[in-house]
C-alpha cells in the first residue's frame, strides 16, 4: 500500500493546519489540561483519516475477455434497468457504488479495452448516494471498447463532500484492468452502464472491491 501523490499537497496543507491550532493553544493555554488531550486526539483522528483516504492498495488483477470488474470500493446501491441520455441513448443495466469517505477513493479500469469518449459536466453536489446525484451531480463520464466491441461506461460522480473529480484518461487512451483511471475526493460514487444481456453478479448493499469484484460477465 502507498499514498496517492494527489494527496501529498492536502497532506501537507492537513499538518500545517493542525500544527499551527496546537502551537497557537499552547501557546494560549500552557497549562496542559483534558482539553489539550483531546485536542490531541482529534487532532491525530484527523491526521490518520486524511492519510488513509489518499492511500492505494497493493491488487493484482487477472485479466477476462468477459469480466466486468468494480472501478472502486463501496457499497452497490442502485441495481435497475434506466435510459442512459449521455452515450448510449438506449436502455442499459445500471450498476452504482456508493464509496464512503471511509473507503479508498481510487478508480480503476474495469476491463480492458479503449477509452473512446469522455466528457466533464459540471453540477450540483447532492448526497452521493441520493437518486438524482447521477444526472445532477459533478460528474465524468468514460467509455471503454474492447476489442470485440463491447461497451461499459462509467461515471465518476461527486458527492455532497466531494469537490473534486480527477480523470487522467482521455480518448484513445489503452484501458487495462488494475491500471487507474481516476480518483474522487471525500464521498462519492461510480455508476457503470452495462448492455442490458450482461450477467450480473452483485446486489444492492453487496460490499464491492475495486479490482477485485466481479460486477457482471459479458455474454459471449
Amino acid at each position: 500500500m502507498h499514498i496517492h501523490y494527489e494527496g501529498y499537497k492536502i497532506i501537507g496543507i492537513t499538518v500545517l493546519f493542525l500544527a499551527v491550532i496546537l502551537t497557537v493553544v499552547n501557546f494560549i493555554f500552557p497549562m496542559q489540561s483534558v482539553f489539550h488531550l483531546i485536542l490531541y486526539v482529534l487532532a491525530t483522528s484527523q491526521m490518520i483519516w486524511t492519510i488513509s483516504f489518499f492511500r492505494v492498495p497493493h491488487r493484482k488483477a487477472f485479466s477476462s475477455g468477459n469480466t466486468i470488474y468494480s472501478s472502486a470500493d463501496g457499497t452497490v446501491v442502485v441495481f435497475e434497468e434506466v435510459f442512459e441520455s449521455e452515450y448510449f441513448r438506449d436502455k442499459r443495466m445500471q450498476i452504482s457504488v456508493f464509496m464512503s469517505p471511509f473507503n479508498v477513493h481510487v478508480n480503476w479500469f474495469p476491463m480492458n479495452g479503449k477509452v473512446v469518449y469522455t466528457k466533464y459536466h459540471p453540477g450540483k453536489f447532492l448526497i452521493a448516494n441520493h437518486p438524482k446525484s447521477s444526472l445532477e451531480n459533478e460528474r465524468n463520464t468514460i467509455v471503454i471498447k474492447d476489442e470485440s466491441g463491447r461497451e461499459v461506461l462509467v461515471r465518476q460522480v461527486a458527492g455532497m463532500m466531494a469537490r473534486r473529480i480527477i480523470c487522467f484518461s482521455k480518448s484513445g487512451d489503452i484501458a487495462k484492468i488494475g491500471e487507474e483511471f481516476g480518483l474522487i475526493r471525500f464521498g462519492s460514487r461510480v455508476d457503470f452502464y452495462l448492455p442490458l444481456d450482461a450477467e450480473v453478479k452483485v446486489k444492492i448493499g453487496d460490499k464491492v472491491k475495486g479490482i477485485t469484484t466481479v460486477l457482471a460477465t459479458f455474454q459471449i
